[in-house]
């Protein structure tokens, strides 16, 4: 009698794909998610560069203008709940095409608009796509990536960021300077480009196949143990057959967790995850309070306080994310070496030090100062976030992975919408001091996250598998 076949458990494959070498095939998957979070990037940066020929052109007052990030950020908020829990039902690849299609097409469109009103519709339908990648390529880089250099492949990702910054302020500077374009076209040239150049990327994300931890999750076992063979394949001889032997088959794994609408996947989270969704939502609050509130105080009251000319307000940037590429190394380099708590814990120490010169060089009134400052407080800011997003992303359960992130990266748009808001008007009233010593607080709130975590007995993951982080549920547990 012939006996029939035992199905490899999602761990055998995890741990195969732990057991790979950082290869081609690994490089090709960083930058094809990657390059996308560039365009994420550069479509953030986008908005700053065109707000001002944009408002020109159709006569907006200063609320209007503000109305449009507002629009933006509120579309990032609910892109990232819908996108997390549609990655978990319905796959990474499929999601990262789609959401790459959708924001690069509503970014032209946005070039096109003919009034303000369908400007803020536009950028409110972008801003959904790119809120689900925040979710979608968090989720895949992590589980795509072998244990020993996830965190360092992760921040990587991550650390396309300032590189869209870069290129945006390199864009604006040729589009609304160089070239000198009308206000009524420049503003268009921008969107238009933008949404062209991501489209770029597509080819090479069709590319990426499943991640096949996501698949083994959903039961489809046989699809994941091809994936991973494939990517074996890539691998000397000696290599494939080590790794393969971690996948002797073992027992038949559970029956996998139903695909859960968004309100039971929430439940799930908060009833069996408390610590981790508190964490997740906690250090992205932080974060994005801290981020986007100096950028706010920078364009609204620093760089008109010390003086620095609208023609050098590019470069200046340019300058500040320099200093951010440089943090986000260094996080990639101490994330698996020095571990997840401690790396988070010191770069958002860092960070609020980093406020802290800020305000320092901005009572000076000295440009070279405040130049200075940003580029240390933006490397110190983008170690942090870059070194938080890998921290919680490992600790959710692959079926609940994006729901996760998504539910964090929430949070943390209320954060950056309440302090880009809330931050330039405190200012006005009360003087820079009061708002830097506000973002210095929320910085201090992920030192706290962080630390509170630590104390409670949480899992330090650098180096570990998934699944040794979040054990699968057993059946019943599952439909519970």
């Amino acid at each position: 009698m012939t006996e029939t076949p035992r199905t490899p458990p999602p761990s055998a494959l995890g741990a195969r794909l732990d057991r790979l070498r950082f290869g081609r095939r690994h490089t090709v998957i960083l930058l094809a998610l990657g390059a996308g979070w560039m365009f994420d990037s550069f479509e953030v940066q986008l908005f700053s560069n065109a707000i001002g020929p944009l408002g020109d052109h159709f006569h907006a007052s200063v609320f209007e203008r503000d109305a449009v990030l507002a629009v933006w950020l509120g579309g990032i908020l609910l892109g990232a709940l819908a996108g997390g829990a549609l990655t978990d039902r319905f796959g990474r690849r499929r999601m990262f095409v789609l959401t790459l299609l959708w924001y690069a097409g509503f970014t032209v469109l946005t070039g096109l608009s003919p009034d303000l009103a369908a400007v803020y519709a536009l950028r409110f339908l972008a801003a959904l796509g790119v809120g689900a990648e925040y979710a979608i390529v968090n989720a895949a880089i992590a589980e795509f990536m072998p244990a020993r250099v996830r965190g360092k492949a992760a921040v990587a990702v991550m650390n396309f960021w300032p590189l869209g910054a870069i290129l945006a302020a390199l864009l604006a500077y040729l589009l609304l300077d160089t070239f000198a374009l009308a206000s009524a076209t420049s503003w268009r040239y921008l969107f238009v480009l933008g949404g062209l150049l991501a489209l770029v990327v597509l080819y090479y994300r069709r590319r990426i196949p499943e991640s096949p931890r996501w698949l083994a999750s959903h039961g489809r076992v046989e699809e994941a143990e091809r994936i991973v063979a494939d990517l074996e394949s890539a691998e000397p001889a000696h290599e494939v057959r080590q790794s393969a032997v971690t996948g002797v088959l073992g027992p038949a794994p559970a029956p996998p967790p139903p695909q859960l609408p968004v309100t039971t996947a929430l439940r799930e989270l908060v009833r069996r995850h408390p610590g981790r969704l508190a964490l997740g939502a906690a250090l992205d609050l932080a974060e994005a309070f801290g981020y986007y509130g100096i950028f706010a105080l920078l364009s609204v009251v620093v760089l008109t306080k010390v003086h620095i000319r609208t023609a050098q307000i590019p470069f200046f940037y340019i300058l500040g994310n320099l200093g951010a590429l440089a943090g986000g190394l260094i996080a990639s380099l101490l994330l698996d070496r020095a571990g997840r708590r401690g790396t988070v814990a010191g770069a958002y120490l860092a960070a609020a030090a980093g406020v802290g010169l800020l305000a320092w060089a901005t009572a000076t009134g000295s440009a070279a100062w405040v130049t200075a400052a940003f580029v240390v407080s933006n490397g110190a800011a983008t170690a942090a976030w870059t070194s938080a997003y890998p921290t919680f992303t490992e600790l959710f359960p692959t079926h609940l992975r994006g729901a996760g992130i998504g539910v964090s990266v929430s949070v943390g748009r209320i954060g950056a919408i309440v302090g880009t808001l809330l931050l330039p008007d405190l200012a006005t009233r009360l003087g820079a001091t009061a708002s830097y010593l506000l973002v210095i607080g929320f910085w201090l709130i992920g030192v706290g996250a962080i630390g509170l975590y630590a104390l409670r007995g949480g899992q330090e993951a650098a180096g570990r598998p998934l699944e040794s982080l979040v054990p699968v549920p057993a059946p019943a547990a599952a439909g519970a």
